[in-house]
């Protein structure tokens, strides 16, 4: 029987209707390749899969056209040049958060040694990937999900990084004063028909109430009591959210209100500065 060359398996990925990039990925992880070796694809079009590779391959494509993310089929996702494990216990990182790193590490700049809290942590991205960029930084990662935390415990050994773990419902169980603090929380309405193509995905992860604000009203209200003075709350929310956010981050005191754009220009992110002089 004749086995299919690499080029051939992804033109049957193509028919099934992937997407090049995902059908890459998983050739990748089929035949032990790192993601980031796409060229070497190409250099390699002619060359043939075995049998069991070819059966491996074709099933991680059904996988991913039923919805599951490419990130829990191989088991890892790459998040501002670290690579993290995940699985279906936590959110798959999405590109648009390394905008939240981003801004993050702009305030945390002028500080020697920033304390930081990463609320709903997951797989540990945002908090890794601070600790990784500021050694000095104390970084807090706080989930109410063990099994979250248990993940995000393993990418920080793996990767040495020494990312502190707290068990916390947000800030109900944290104590201490931070320099900022930031979270990716759950944001989507919870009739948001979105969630209808992300049921591989943990849904306390992604819903937050009606309006999809229930979790950032939250810690909105909870940040001042833990955030010293000038410190920073910086919040990831929906494409259409910004407006929203920041009102309740004015009414709540804080000042320097403002967005950031991610990679497409949408206001992804928004923060503001917590003065010493408003009341917690």
């Amino acid at each position: 029987m004749n086995t299919p060359t690499l080029a051939q398996a992804l033109a049957q990925a193509h028919t099934l209707g992937l997407a090049r990039i995902d059908a890459q990925l998983l050739l990748l992880h089929t035949v032990g390749r790192a993601g980031s070796d796409r060229a070497w694809l190409l250099a390699h079009d002619t060359d043939a899969l075995a049998p069991a590779e070819h059966a491996h391959f074709l099933a991680l494509c059904q996988r991913r056209m039923a919805g599951e993310p490419v990130a829990y089929l191989t088991g890892h996702k790459e998040f501002y040049g670290l690579v993290l494990q995940v699985d279906a216990r936590v959110l798959d990182p999405r590109p648009d958060t390394e905008t939240l790193v981003d801004w993050a590490l702009e305030v945390i700049a002028p500080l020697p040694s920033p304390r930081v809290a990463d609320l709903g942590t997951g797989s540990g991205a945002i908090a890794l990937a601070l600790q990784n960029q500021r050694r000095m930084a104390q970084v807090l990662a706080v989930d109410a999900s063990s099994d979250a935390l248990a993940v995000a415990e393993a990418n920080a050994r793996r990767l040495q990084l020494p990312v502190r773990f707290a068990l916390s419902n947000w800030l109900a169980a944290v104590e201490g004063t931070f320099d900022a603090i930031v979270s990716n929380p759950p944001y989507i309405p919870k009739a948001d028909p979105h969630l209808a193509a992300l049921t591989h995905e943990p849904l306390q992860a992604l819903a937050s109430g009606a309006d999809g604000l229930d979790d950032i009203r939250t810690i909105v209200a909870q940040a001042p009591a833990r955030l010293a003075p000038g410190g920073w709350l910086l919040l990831e929310h929906g494409y259409d959210q910004a407006d929203a956010v920041r009102a309740l981050l004015s009414q709540r005191g804080f000042s320097q209100v403002q967005s950031h754009n991610d990679l497409a220009g949408i206001a992804r992110c928004s923060g503001g500065q917590w003065s010493a002089a408003a009341p917690a």
